[in-house]
């Protein structure tokens, strides 16, 4: 396995021998880290799923789909002839075999009880040195924080408020994001404030009962990603929903799917949707 501190002490010097060497993502936050730095990768996995949940980045059809991230198809991953393989800590149980058909690059992003987006950013400066392009994660680095910043600004009137993050479950349940979740860290690179402060468990909690968001009166409450349509039934018949205050008077703002483990490209994707939301103003739930 690559790691961090082995990449940062090669420096320059830890370019592969190609110009654009071929990579193969199993991790999807490394998936995104390498797209964002103008090298897509020629094989990953989940792809299906990923394009389904994720609009943007566009992965080409040409790009190899691998099979499950728990259980890639090493025979199509040797046959795509990566010179390195993108994984993560997550992964750690498949690197040995993993690293019997070409480097691993196994970079960390979600660690419980830290924010990610540092992680991120820095994954993008590790990445570029291992594949002997440094000066991209420079470029990259720079837009997002030049992006980051514009959405702050536009964001800033609405920062009166908390915000819940969640993602409904069923009509019952749902899961809120943490500080230590891609949202949550943005929303505080945002100038917003989390209003879920209770432990988490892996950058979120869940299952919660709906009846905690009570626990929040004065919040703005931002659902992120689709509701299922028996949960938006069971909702929309439920006394305590309606009762909420965020809900009852109409604090409730809807995100579509945005992936919750990905890279810088899914941190810009969520604070773009966020601010377009609040600018648009609140729908009924």
């Amino acid at each position: 396995m690559i790691s961090v501190a082995a990449i940062a002490a090669a420096g320059s010097s830890f370019a592969a021998e190609r110009p654009t060497p071929r990579l193969a993502a199993i991790d999807w936050a490394m998936l995104e880290t390498a797209i964002a730095l103008g090298q897509m990768p020629v094989a990953a996995c989940e792809l299906i799923r990923y394009r389904a949940d994720t609009e943007t980045p566009v992965i080409p059809d040409s790009v190899t789909d691998l099979g499950l991230r728990g259980a890639p198809n090493y025979e199509l991953l040797q046959l795509t002839r990566p010179d390195f393989i993108l994984s993560s800590p997550f992964y750690a149980q498949h690197e040995a075999r993993l690293r019997s058909i070409a480097p691993v690059i196994s970079l960390p992003f979600y660690v419980p009880g830290e924010p990610p987006v540092d992680k991120a950013l820095a994954a993008l400066t590790a990445l570029a040195i291992a594949t002997g392009q440094p000066d991209s994660a420079l470029a990259a680095r720079t837009r997002y924080g030049v992006q980051i910043r514009g959405l702050s600004k536009r964001i800033t009137p609405f920062t009166d408020r908390p915000v819940c993050l969640v993602n409904i479950g069923d009509a019952r349940h749902l899961r809120a994001f943490g500080y230590d979740s891609l949202f949550g860290d943005m929303l505080g690179l945002l100038g917003m404030q989390n209003a879920w402060t209770d432990r988490t468990q892996f950058s979120f909690r869940a299952p919660l009962p709906v009846e905690r968001l009570a626990e929040m009166p004065d919040a703005h409450l931002v659902i992120v990603g689709t509701v299922p349509v028996e949960a938006r039934s069971g909702l929309a018949r439920s006394v305590l929903w309606r009762h909420l205050p965020a809900v009852a008077e109409g604090r409730v703002l809807h995100l579509p799917d945005v992936n919750a483990f990905g890279g810088m490209p899914s941190a810009l994707r969520f604070a773009s949707l966020l601010t377009e939301a609040f600018e648009a103003g609140p729908r009924a739930a």
